[in-house]
């Protein structure tokens, strides 16, 4: 198992990395360390945020210092085997693949040695890990995509991509959730609004979290959006194993 590191990360925030990979089970790790953390009332913790391989935990200075942080947050990692995480959530996100939606379905699937329909049948099979979320609020980072659709960035990015736009570059496959810049090959849109800086919680999506994509029609695209803040993503536990 690699060695866990304490790394400084500004003078009020340090970064605790678990390896140097995209995976579950290093996932899994930080989602127990997190729980410890929020279970050991030690003093001075602001916030923490899940990345890849690490959790990034912001403290105030004032209150713990950054030797006796570490020292605290060292003891945690011999307890992380006995913690039993929670279910986790499947969020279902309805897409509509390929055409204005998804303008480079047709490259991902010439790149790919496939036909657009094998595409879509295979991007939308999985139940993808919300690893970490950045880059805008509510960017998904999601893992556990097949790797018979992996495709290269755009080598120039666009300079606005819509919200709801679905993409995969690389290995990996996400979704905007406003308006933004990027260089991801664009492969559908879904309606459903993943950040509503109206809503109680403006990030729908969250780590540790799945997603479950399913195609849809025009007519079921232009329902869902016309509901807006309205429409309430379907969810369900996971089933583990």
């Amino acid at each position: 198992m690699t060695e866990v590191r304490f790394l400084l990360a500004g003078d009020s925030a340090l970064s605790v990395e678990f390896g140097n990979e995209i995976s579950e089970a290093i996932n899994a790790r930080i989602r127990a360390f997190r729980i410890a953390l929020e279970r050991s009332g030690i003093p001075g913790i602001q916030e923490t945020t899940p990345t890849y391989r690490s959790l990034m935990v912001h403290y105030d200075p004032g209150v713990i210092q950054y030797g006796p942080l570490t020292h605290a947050l060292q003891g945690l990692l011999a307890g992380l085997d006995r913690i039993e995480l929670p279910p986790s959530q499947v969020l279902e996100i309805p897409v509509l693949y390929g055409g204005e939606m998804g303008p480079d379905l047709d490259f991902v699937a010439q790149h790919a040695g496939k036909t657009p329909e094998e595409v879509i049948q295979l991007h939308s099979t999985p139940e993808y890990l919300i690893y970490m979320l950045g880059f805008t609020p509510g960017f998904t980072y999601l893992g556990s995509m097949d790797t018979a659709i992996a495709v290269p960035r755009l080598e120039t990015p666009r300079v606005k991509i819509p919200a709801g736009s679905v993409g995969i570059a690389g290995s990996q496959t996400g979704v905007y959730p406003i308006d933004s810049p990027g260089g991801w090959q664009l492969i559908g849109r879904t309606p459903v609004r993943m950040y509503d800086p109206d809503r109680p919680v403006p990030i729908l999506p969250q780590a540790g979290q799945y997603i479950k994509f399913y195609p849809i029609g025009r007519a079921e695209f232009d329902e869902i959006a016309a509901q807006g803040a309205g429409y309430t993503c379907k969810r369900r536990p996971r089933k583990e194993g």
